[in-house]
C-alpha cells in the first residue's frame, strides 16, 4: 500500500525567500469553529493578504500581476498571539499599553514590509515571518486595490461582495455575519414619527473625516 499527498496545489506560487510586500487585504472573518484533536473552540479570526510587487505571475489569466499571499490569524493582541508577534516585528517595536487599548487595524493597509515565505509540503507559499521594511528600501507603487471588511459597526455589504467566493464562504459561517444577513423586523412608524426620525438623523450626521496624513501614519 502506498499513501500519497493529494493536496498539491496546481496554482503558480511565488518563490521562497524574503520579499518586499504591501498589505492590501484586511478581512474580519467573524467567530469561527475549530476542532483540534476533538477539542472544539471558537475564535474570532482575521485574514490578512499582501501583494508582492517585485514578483509577478507568469502563467494563467493573471500574467504580469503581482502575487498575492495571505495568512489567517486569531483576532488577539495577547503577547503570545501570532498576530501581535507579527505586528510587533512589522512595526519594529511592541505595543504600548495605551496602543493596546484601541489599535486601529485599518492602519496596516497599504503599508510596506518584508515577508519571509516558505514552501509547504503541498507546494503552497506560506508566510513564516513579517518584518519591518529596512530604511531606504524602495516600495513599488501599489497594484492591487486595498480592501477592508469588518463585521462590526462599519460593516459594508459592497466590501463583502468584493471578497473572493472562498473567503465569503468562511465569513458566511460566522454568527456575526448571520446576524447582519438576517434583517431585523421593521417597527411601525406613523407619518409624524417618520418626519421626527429623519430630522433627528440629519442633526446627528457625523462630521467629515480628517484627510489622511502620510507623513505621520498611525501604524
Amino acid at each position: 500500500m502506498l499513501w500519497t499527498n493529494n493536496g498539491q496545489t496546481t496554482f503558480e506560487q511565488p518563490p521562497a525567500g524574503t520579499h518586499v510586500a504591501r498589505c492590501v487585504r484586511l478581512v474580519d472573518l467573524g467567530t469561527q469553529k475549530s476542532d483540534y484533536q476533538g477539542e472544539i473552540s471558537y475564535r474570532r479570526q482575521v485574514w490578512v493578504a499582501w501583494e508582492l510587487p517585485t514578483e509577478r505571475m507568469t502563467e494563467g489569466e493573471y500574467v504580469g500581476e503581482p502575487f498575492l499571499v495571505s495568512k489567517f490569524y486569531t483576532q488577539s493582541l495577547h503577547p503570545k498571539s501570532k498576530l501581535r508577534q507579527d505586528l510587533a516585528s512589522w512595526r519594529g517595536r511592541d505595543f504600548t499599553e495605551e496602543e493596546l487599548q484601541g489599535f486601529d487595524p485599518k492602519s496596516i493597509l497599504g503599508k510596506g514590509c518584508l515577508l519571509s515565505l516558505i514552501i509547504s509540503d503541498t507546494g503552497r507559499a506560506r508566510v513564516s515571518g513579517v518584518m519591518a521594511l529596512p530604511k531606504g528600501t524602495p516600495l513599488p507603487e501599489q497594484v492591487t486595490p486595498s480592501l477592508y471588511f469588518s463585521l462590526d459597526d462599519d460593516y459594508d455589504p459592497e466590501a463583502f461582495e468584493a471578497l473572493s467566493k472562498g473567503i465569503r464562504g468562511i465569513v458566511e459561517r460566522s454568527p456575526e455575519y448571520q446576524a447582519k444577513a438576517t434583517p431585523a423586523p421593521r417597527p411601525f412608524v406613523t407619518p409624524g414619527q417618520a418626519e421626527l426620525k429623519k430630522a433627528t438623523q440629519a442633526e446627528a450626521a457625523p462630521p467629515a473625516e480628517e484627510p489622511w496624513d502620510d507623513d505621520n501614519p498611525p501604524f
